[in-house]
């Protein structure tokens, strides 16, 4: 004769019953067919207007026009690299200003993640161009270096200060200095709690990086422009967002799926365990201790 165990309790939330899950099934039954339905109206628009008439696809069969797409995805891809490596440089210089001792250094750092958190993208990027006479690509990477950079800063100064604090205050007991106990206590830990939000800022960055056309750099979206604008196919301006969207969905959908196999191989490696501050031996001198 079997058993049946009763569902697990959780603290979250109530474990649904019959008459629940039965409504939470016609729930999903009727969003499911909604959406199924907005999405064959569109499919019937697209239709309707000849968007997948042969005419309006014939210029991305043409050489040029693949190396004209190719060329600007790599636009977009390296004007992202450099965003990205040095809004993260600038987060950490930041977040290490706002967390330190010297009032005057905290005030300064707090000062400049306040103005480039608040200041529009477009705003520093026009004025990068414009005022400082920049190239698009320096004007490009400098506004979304600014903006990032000073995000990353408030995630990085707020994961470092989500640890438990007896871990700070036993590395102090060892006689660690202050950036000894960030480099080697703190941050190790924070770091895993960190990387999902520090992964959804560099998606902002890759989709910021399309701002680039209102300043003439040739990235992904100016060169879709260029297609739709300036060829005599009855501006094929639907076609050419089609192409150009799943792309940048699927660029965003890699990075996301790189941050989830970055933080398996971090939970699967020792070496990225929590860090305990084990208790010293008498006599014990840590490195860098005198």
């Amino acid at each position: 004769m079997t058993t049946r165990t009763a569902p697990a309790p959780t603290a979250l939330y109530d474990v649904p019953g019959p008459a629940a899950r039965r409504r939470h099934r016609t729930y999903g039954i009727v969003s499911t067919t909604l959406i199924l339905a907005a999405a064959g109206w569109i499919v019937f628009l697209l239709l309707d207007t000849g968007q997948f008439s042969g005419a309006k696809w014939t210029p991305f069969a043409y050489k040029g026009i693949q190396e004209l797409l190719l060329r600007g995805l790599g636009n977009t891809l390296k004007a992202f690299a450099y965003a990205a490596v040095l809004s993260l440089a600038l987060g950490a210089v930041l977040a290490v200003g706002r967390l330190s001792d010297h009032r005057a250094v905290r005030w300064v750092s707090t000062l400049l993640v306040e103005f480039f958190r608040a200041m529009p993208v477009l705003v520093m990027i026009f004025f990068v161009f414009v005022a400082l006479k920049a190239q698009p690509l320096t004007a490009l990477v400098t506004g979304l270096t600014l903006y990032n950079g000073s995000v990353l800063a408030e995630v990085f100064r707020t994961g470092i200060n989500s640890v438990d604090r007896g871990q700070r205050e036993a590395a102090y007991a060892l006689g660690m200095r202050k950036t000894q106990v960030t480099t080697f206590v703190l941050a190790p830990q924070a770091v895993r709690a960190m990387l999902p939000t520090i992964i959804s800022q560099l998606v902002v960055a890759l989709k910021d990086t399309s701002l680039g056309f209102l300043i003439t750099y040739e990235e992904f979206l100016h060169a879709g422009k260029l297609i739709a604008s300036n060829l005599d196919y009855d501006l094929p301006f639907i076609p050419v967002v089609m192409v150009i969207s799943p792309i940048y969905i699927g660029l965003c959908m890699l990075l996301s799926w790189f941050a989830t196999w970055v933080a398996r191989q971090e939970r699967r490696s020792p070496k990225t365990k929590a860090v305990e501050v084990a208790p010293a031996e008498p006599g014990t001198v840590l490195p860098g201790v005198r």
